[in-house]
C-alpha cells in the first residue's frame, strides 16, 4: 500500500499504543541479513508492534525451536525499494511485513513463498484474506487492519441538538442541524479523499475498476459510481474545503482541525490523536466522539477502506522452514489475541476468532464496528499505476464537485484507469 496514504496511517494507529524496538536497526532499516539454521531475520515496519509483544513472541519461539530471532525495524521512507532489493537477493530477510495492497505485486514477481500448505483453514477476515491471495493462492498471512471513522466535536453537536447517525439520511440531518444552529463547519471533507469515495461506491455495489477478461477496466461511469459521487458531493457541500485538495494537503488533523471550528471530519486513529495533541498545544481541550461511517441503512455501517499489513516469507529466505514456523506462531490465535490486547483493541483483528474489546466510546470501538464491511481497491499489480499523480479518480472528483458533466469526466477517468491498471 502507498506510504503516503493508508499504509503509513494504519501502522501509526498501532503506534499510539506502543513504540516498537528491536536489535540491529541503524535508523534506515538497511541492516543485517537473513537467517541460517540457528537464526532468523524479521523485518517489521516502524510503529507496527508493541515492544513487549515482539519480545515475548521471540522468547517463546526461541525456547521452542532453539532459533535466535533478530527483528529489524524498517522506516517507511524508501521501503518499497528496500523490499524489492531484499526479495531479489538470497538470505537478506526471512519474514517481512508488507502493506496489504502491496502484497499482490510482490507475490506476482515471485518474491514470496506460497503459504497455503502451512496456513490452511485459518479463520481470516474476508477483506484481509483477499489482500494476501493471488489467483486463489495465499502468499501472506493477514496481520491486522485499521480504517477511518467519523470524528466529531461533542460540544458542537450538543449545541446543535444533532444526534449520532446510523444512516446516511440521519447523517445529512445532523449536518443540517449543525449548519442551522451553530457557526461551525458541519464537516471538513477535502475534495479528493478518494478512499472515502471508494467506500460510498462500494455501498452501491460498485468499485473503481472491475475484472474484464484477462485484464481490468475502469468502472466509474456506472450507476454505482455516479451514486457514490453524488453522496460524496452532498457531504462535501457542507465543507469549506477546496475541491482540489486531499486529506494530506493540507494535513487535516494538524493544519485544519486545530485552527478552525469544525464539527466533524473523517479520519484515522493517528489523526484523531494528532488533532487532540495540537489542540492541547494551543491551550484547548479536544472533546472528540466517534462513530462508524453510516451506511445506506441502519443494518450495517458504510464500507471503509481496510488498510493494514500482512506478514510474508521471502522466497529467498535463508531459513524458510523456521520463517514459516515464526509466521505461523505470530499469527496464531494465541499470539494474535495477545497482539490485539497489547494495543487495547486499537486495530481490527485479522482473525475472526480473536476478540477486540476497545474502550467504550473510543476511536477503536467505532473502527472495529466497521470490520465486517472492510473494502479494498482492485488487488492487482497495476493498481499502483492508478494511484500515481495525477490520479484520475481525484481529477474526476474535482471535476464533478466543480459542476462538470459526471459522465464525461467519468468516461475519461475510466479510460485512464484502464490504461494504467493493465500496465505492468
Amino acid at each position: 500500500m502507498k506510504r503516503t496514504r493508508f499504509g503509513r496511517t494504519a501502522l501509526a494507529m498501532a503506534a499510539l499504543a506502543a513504540t516498537a524496538t528491536a536489535c540491529g536497526d541503524d535508523g534506515t532499516g538497511a541492516t543485517g541479513g537473513g537467517g541460517d539454521d540457528g537464526s532468523l531475520t524479521v523485518w517489521l515496519m516502524d510503529g507496527s508492534a508493541p515492544e513487549s509483544w515482539v519480545a515475548e513472541l521471540n522468547e517463546a519461539f526461541e525456547r521452542e525451536h532453539g532459533v535466535e530471532v533478530t527483528v529489524e525495524i524498517q522506516q517507511w521512507d524508501g521501503i518499497q525499494d528496500r523490499l524489492t532489493t531484499a526479495l531479489s537477493e538470497d538470505g537478506t530477510v526471512d519474514v517481512l511485513e508488507i502493506g496489504n495492497t502491496q502484497t499482490v505485486g510482490y507475490a506476482a514477481t515471485g518474491g514470496l513463498t506460497p503459504l497455503d500448505a502451512h496456513l490452511a483453514g485459518q479463520p481470516w477476515n474476508d477483506a484481509m484474506r483477499s489482500s494476501a491471495e493471488v489467483d486463489g493462492t495465499l502468499y501472506a498471512a493477514p496481520w491486522y487492519g485499521a480504517n477511518r471513522v467519523v470524528i466529531y466535536d461533542r460540544s458542537i453537536w450538543a449545541e446543535a441538538g444533532a444526534e449520532v447517525p446510523a444512516t446516511r439520511e440521519e447523517w445529512i440531518d445532523a449536518l443540517e442541524a449543525i449548519e442551522e444552529n451553530t457557526d461551525a463547519e458541519p464537516i471538513y471533507l477535502p475534495g479528493q479523499s478518494y478512499y472515502v469515495l471508494g467506500g460510498f461506491i462500494a455501498d452501491e455495489g460498485g468499485d473503481f475498476a472491475v475484472a474484464d477478461g484477462d485484464g481490468w477496466r475502469g468502472a466509474l461511469d456506472t450507476p454505482a459510481g455516479r451514486a457514490g459521487m453524488d453522496f460524496y458531493a452532498e457531504l462535501q457541500a457542507f465543507s469549506t474545503s477546496p475541491t482540489d485538495n486531499d486529506e494530506a494537503s493540507p494535513q487535516q488533523s494538524t493544519e485544519v482541525i486545530p485552527n478552525q471550528e469544525v464539527a466533524s471530519w473523517i479520519g484515522l486513529g493517528w489523526e484523531a490523536a494528532g488533532a487532540a495533541a495540537a489542540i492541547e498545544e494551543r491551550g484547548g481541550e479536544a472533546d472528540f466522539g466517534y462513530f462508524p461511517i453510516p451506511g445506506t441503512t441502519a443494518e450495517r455501517p458504510g464500507h471503509v477502506f481496510m488498510g493494514g499489513s500482512n506478514l510474508a516469507v521471502s522466497e529467498r529466505a535463508g531459513n524458510r522452514e523456521m520463517a514459516v514456523k515464526w509466521l505461523r506462531m505470530a499469527t496464531s490465535r494465541e499470539w494474535a489475541q495477545r497482539f490485539v490486547d497489547a494495543l487495547d483493541g486499537g486495530v481490527v483483528p485479522a482473525r475472526t476468532d480473536v476478540t477486540a474489546e476497545p474502550a467504550p466510546g473510543s476511536f477503536a470501538e467505532a473502527m472495529v464496528r466497521s470490520a465486517d464491511v472492510g473494502w479494498l481497491p482492485p488487488l492487482t499489480t497495476g493498481w499502483a499505476n492508478v494511484e500515481t499523480e495525477p490520479n484520475p479518480i481525484k481529477e474526476l472528483m474535482t471535476a464533478a464537485l466543480d459542476g462538470g458533466d459526471y459522465a464525461e469526466a467519468a468516461e475519461a477517468a475510466d479510460d485512464e484507469i484502464t490504461t494504467r491498471i493493465n500496465r505492468e
